[in-house]
């Protein structure tokens, strides 16, 4: 069934407690390898920043899909916002492929760019249901602060 643009639920629904829960287990990479980097063994850095990068792709990624079937799901999808939806998951495949090509530092404020510049397009996007903005913008804050501690310490070498 498609949904009706009218279709999007009230503006003061509240997520159900079974995705917050999933949200939470989906957000814990976030904070566990931005500690691992910052203040973990030396040993553990590298993959704890590697992680950190790929699970940032990958949320980036599911945002996007997210946006993208809620698009698809109209009676008229809206062919631009379907082609925004994917920028900063591509943005984020390509931050981790640069990787060893520029500084840490960049590559992760580059990927809390992508995430708020996500979170901004989700926001200001028509039609979506009210429960949408507080998840992602749980998961866009767990993110960005968890990568501003791993970029923190890059900063500091």
């Amino acid at each position: 069934m498609l949904m009706d643009e009218t279709e999007v639920g009230s503006r003061h629904e509240a997520p159900p407690v079974a995705l917050w829960a999933i949200a939470g287990l989906a957000l814990a990479p976030f904070p566990i390898s931005a500690l691992l980097y910052g203040y973990g063994p030396h040993d553990m850095a590298r993959p704890a920043l590697t992680i950190i990068l790929t699970w940032s792709a990958v949320v980036m990624s599911f945002l996007g899909g997210v946006r993208w079937g809620m698009e698809t799901g109209r009676r008229r999808p809206r062919w631009e916002r379907q082609v925004i939806s994917v920028l900063s998951a591509v943005a984020a495949w390509l931050l981790l492929l640069a990787r060893h090509q520029a500084p840490d530092s960049w590559i992760l404020a580059g990927a809390m760019a992508a995430f708020l510049l996500q979170w901004l397009f989700d926001h200001q996007g028509p039609d979506v249901p009210a429960r949408y903005p507080q998840l992602s913008t749980a998961i866009t804050t767990a993110a960005c602060v968890s990568l501003a501690v791993c970029l923190d310490q890059a900063i500091r070498g």
